[in-house]
């Protein structure tokens, strides 16, 4: 199933069929059908063969949405997002009221783990010297 993707007239690429995208991604093909299941992935454009044709665009769109999920952001908020997105500027507030909070969690776990390497770079410590070391 490899077909070859669009270019423009300037020589830009302007299609990348799924196994592309996979590729460029690190996301199965699978997960990519998934996304577009369940509203995460905006529209995308298919070919006269009924082949998913996706766009610098929409590489952009799954980029920030690898961002989201390394925050821990819930899927369920991932698609609210989407559909804010998909709804117009009238969201932007609720759009940014979402990223907030999602940017307070990340903060809260940060500083939970500079904590957990706090303790751990004391354990650490403890076994510098072979025959300094604690058991503990």
């Amino acid at each position: 199933m490899s077909v070859m993707a669009s270019t423009s007239t300037s020589g830009t690429r302007t299609h990348y069929t799924i196994s592309e995208v996979a590729s460029l991604t690190g996301l199965s093909a699978h997960t990519l059908r998934w996304y577009e299941r369940i509203g995460l992935m905006p529209h995308v454009d298919r070919s006269h063969t009924g082949q998913r044709r996706f766009t610098d665009r929409d590489l952009n769109w799954l980029a920030f949405v690898g961002k989201l999920r390394l925050t821990g952001m819930p899927v369920a908020d991932m698609v609210r997002y989407a559909e804010l997105v998909r709804e117009g500027d009238h969201t932007r507030d609720a759009r940014r009221e979402l990223l907030e909070t999602t940017r307070q969690d990340v903060l809260s776990r940060i500083t939970e783990l500079q904590d957990t390497l706090a303790v751990l770079d004391i354990k650490i410590g403890h076994y510098g010297t072979a025959s300094g070391g604690t058991s503990s």
